[in-house]
C-alpha cells in the first residue's frame, strides 16, 4: 500500500514538473546583498552594545509604595505606621 502510494506520488510529481520562477538577479548577487544586509545589521547591534554601560549603577531605594514591594529588603525600608 505504501509503495503504491509512493510510486503514485513520484509519477504525479514528475508529470507536473514546472519551470523554475525567474530570478530578479543572478544567485550570487542575491546572496551577496543578503550577506551585506546581515553585516549592516551586525554593525547596528554592535554600535548599541555599550548603551548599558554609560552610567554607573545606582543602588535602588526601597519604596514601600510600589505595587509589588520587595519582601526581602533586609531592613532597608522605613517601617510603616498604621
Amino acid at each position: 500500500m505504501l509503495a503504491q502510494l509512493a510510486t503514485t506520488v513520484i509519477h504525479v510529481s514528475a508529470e507536473a514538473a514546472e519551470a523554475p520562477a525567474p530570478l530578479i538577479a543572478p544567485p550570487f548577487v542575491i546572496g551577496g546583498s543578503m550577506f551585506a544586509l546581515l553585516l549592516v545589521l551586525l554593525f547596528v547591534c554592535l554600535s548599541f552594545m555599550s548603551l548599558g554601560n554609560r552610567h554607573e549603577a545606582v543602588e535602588e531605594h526601597a519604596d514601600p509604595h510600589r505595587q509589588h514591594t520587595n519582601k526581602h529588603d533586609h531592613g532597608q525600608a522605613e517601617p510603616q505606621g498604621h
